[in-house]
């Protein structure tokens, strides 16, 4: 082999090992995903502030619990408040505007807090509400 081709395959491996340890942790679902956990009753967490709750509403029967301000800082009773109503072995679906304040939850609450069964929504409620999904308001 000649020292480009195996520049190459050397390059090609870390390009590879890198995609493999960006897969989460936690499972992506679609709106029919959240959907069937919202029927088998899985507790939908709607992390999003009390403004945004507000504006564009929630799933029915969502819990809200907020994971950061506005500013992005970290809501400091999140962790114990959450961790007070899910156990470590529970599923629970986590839900957001866009899907990526439950990416970083769902991947720190599985690699650093020990849950083991955490579901994010991807696209998040914007893309329930677009697809045409009923919400709550209160």
């Amino acid at each position: 082999m000649t020292r480009r081709t195996l520049g190459l395959l050397a390059l090609s491996g870390l390009i590879f090992s890198l995609a493999g340890c960006s897969r989460p942790p936690y499972s992506d679902i679609d709106n029919a995903g959240l959907q069937d956990m919202i029927k088998q009753g899985v507790p939908v967490y709607d992390i999003r502030r009390a403004d945004e709750w507000r504006q564009t509403g929630v799933v029915e029967g969502s819990r809200k619990l907020t994971y950061v301000d506005a500013s992005g800082r970290p809501n400091p009773s999140f962790l114990a408040d959450f961790s007070a109503r899910v156990g470590k072995n529970d599923p629970v679906v986590l839900i957001c505007r866009t899907g990526n304040r439950t990416d970083a939850l769902a991947r720190e609450l599985m690699e650093k807090h020990g849950y083991t069964r955490i579901y994010n929504v991807k696209n998040g409620i914007t893309r329930w509400i677009g697809d045409g999904n009923p919400v709550v308001r209160n």
